[in-house]
């Protein structure tokens, strides 16, 4: 496995592939939710398996904290610790940009795997592209 951070075209449409695969494809997210504005300035980064993309997330500063956002793995590599691997490169990639915490917005099916990996959930469950959410914390 390979976890890189996108820098050609190439390897944010692989990024866009997975996203559409997982959030449009398979959860029913509308496509025009899925790709935002936020993407042209997002740090993206790329799970691969060979040559494969099979994972994503990407990376944003707002108001002086790391944003991950759209973090999502193919369900043919969901067991592999594709996840935790793309989380640990975007803690990588804010410590580089001397963020001192990360922040996200979890489906809730998915806020057992962000504790694991030392979140703190922060908010009540809330609607996000017709799906609940919680939003979540951590100080790195």
């Amino acid at each position: 496995m390979k976890i890189i951070t996108a820098r050609t075209q190439q390897q944010q449409d692989d990024a866009y592939f997975v996203r559409k695969t997982v959030f449009v494809e398979e959860q029913g997210v509308p496509a025009e939710l899925e790709i935002d504005q936020h993407d042209k300035t997002a740090v993206h980064i790329v799970a691969y398996d060979k040559e494969r993309p099979v994972g994503a997330g990407r990376f944003r500063i707002v108001d002086g904290y790391g944003k991950v956002e759209r973090v999502c793995v193919l369900s043919s590599h969901r067991k592999d610790g594709v996840g935790k691997q793309l989380m640990l490169k975007m803690q990588e990639v804010a410590k580089e940009q001397g963020v001192p915490k990360l922040k996200l917005n979890a489906q809730t099916h998915a806020e057992g795997f962000y504790k694991h990996l030392g979140y703190e959930t922060v908010s009540d469950k809330f609607l996000d592209a017709g799906m609940p959410h919680v939003t979540m914390i951590k100080e790195l």
